[in-house]
Parts: C-alpha cells; structure tokens; sequence
C-alpha cells in the first residue's frame, strides 16, 4: 500500500482510508479536495501546539507563547515537515499544478498536513489527532533554537554580520535552469570579509537565497 510509510510516521492506522485520500486530494484534482479538513486541521494544531507550549514553557509569558506558536504552526514549519513525509509524492495534483511542480509547493504541502491532522481527528478522536501532532512537532522543537525561531535564515545571517561589525552579504544568481514553468535558480551568498561563498538552489530567487544564507549561516557561526 502506497500510504503505508507515510501511516508509519505519523504513527496512525486509518480505519477509513478515504479520510487519508481526501487529506492528500488537492483542488485541482477532484471536486472532493482536502479543504474542509484543512480547515479542521488548523484548529487541531493550533490547539495541541498551545497546550504543549504551556506545559512545556511555564516561565513564559503569553505574548512569548503566541510568538512560538506561531512560528511553529505557519506555512514553513508545515512545509518542512511534510517534505520530512515525503507527502509530495503522494499528493493528488490536477495536470496543471503537478506540471508547475506543485507538488514541492510549500502552501500545498501545508495545506496537506493539516488536512491529515483533520482527518485523523474525524477518523478517531482529538487524543488521536494531537498525539499525531505532537509525534511530528516534538523532535522539531527539540532541535530547534526557540529564540531564533521565525527569522528566517537571510534575517539571521544579517543580524549576525551587523553584530561583529560585518558587511552584509552579497547575493547573485548563477543560474537559471530548467523550462519557464518549472525553474529552478542557482544563488550565490558571499562575505568577502570570511573569505566565504555558499550556493543555494529553490524554485524562486528568493528560496535559493535563503538556502544559501542558512549555509552561510552555519559555517559563519561556528567559527
């Protein structure tokens, strides 16, 4: 069964299979697409992600909390995680979006996840639906700088720079490749002053930047 890794990592056994197919059916495929339980997965989320902070965190106040929890629900960190499913590759995509490489579309892959968080929660119950969120959020938050979280990696190479007195980096694109409809772009990040140039590739100029701002990042701040 193709679903059957991604049942393992979340942890889950569907016992209506046609909860999960729906999770992972975009609008442009079919009429029956993952909205509804998207919209349903957003409320899950937020709410387990709320309560874990609270338990986790008691010395923080509530405008720290709303500050993680936020940063831990939105687009990017959804992204991320599907991409560590893989479930771009069993997303329902009409020909258009799957063409345009829709599939590695971080709003697409978000929306998705939600969807699944949704779906389980209609196929059990709440407790089911949070300890599917909590399986894929705790190792995240446990290996992510709280304090760092919601910078993305160009804000933090910059704050970083501007702190030891440092010129800001200098970003230039390489490359263009691929056909209009699905190019990816080659970026480079130098700091003359390190001696450094990372490289980062995405599917615009500005993901490619901010991949080869992270690898700037994590070899700048180790020296």
């Amino acid at each position: 069964m193709k679903h059957a890794a991604l049942c393992r990592q979340l942890g889950y056994q569907f016992l209506q299979p046609q909860l999960l197919q729906r999770a992972l059916t975009h609008r442009s495929y079919s009429a029956a697409h993952n909205e509804r339980l998207e919209f349903l997965g957003d409320s899950v989320l937020n709410c387990t992600i709320a309560k874990y902070l609270y338990e986790t965190f008691p010395d923080l106040p509530e405008g720290d909390l709303s500050r993680l929890r936020s940063n831990l629900v939105n687009q990017q960190t959804l992204a991320t995680l599907a991409q560590q499913l893989n479930l771009g590759e069993l997303l329902q995509l009409g020909e258009g979006e799957r063409k345009s490489a829709g599939f590695r579309r971080p709003s697409i892959l978000a929306d998705a996840l939600e969807a699944l968080f949704g779906a389980v929660m209609l196929d059990s119950d709440f407790a089911a639906a949070e300890a599917v969120v909590l399986r894929l959020y705790v190792p995240f938050i446990a290996q992510t700088d709280l304090q760092a979280l919601g910078k993305d990696a160009k804000t933090q190479l910059q704050e970083y720079l501007q702190g030891h007195k440092l010129a800001l980096p200098q970003y230039s694109v390489l490359e263009i490749k691929g056909e209009a409809h699905a190019q990816t772009f080659v970026v480079s990040c130098d700091i003359p002053q390190h001696g450094l140039r990372t490289q980062g590739e995405g599917a615009s100029r500005r993901i490619a930047e901010q991949v080869a701002a992270e690898k700037a990042y994590q070899q700048i701040a180790k020296k």
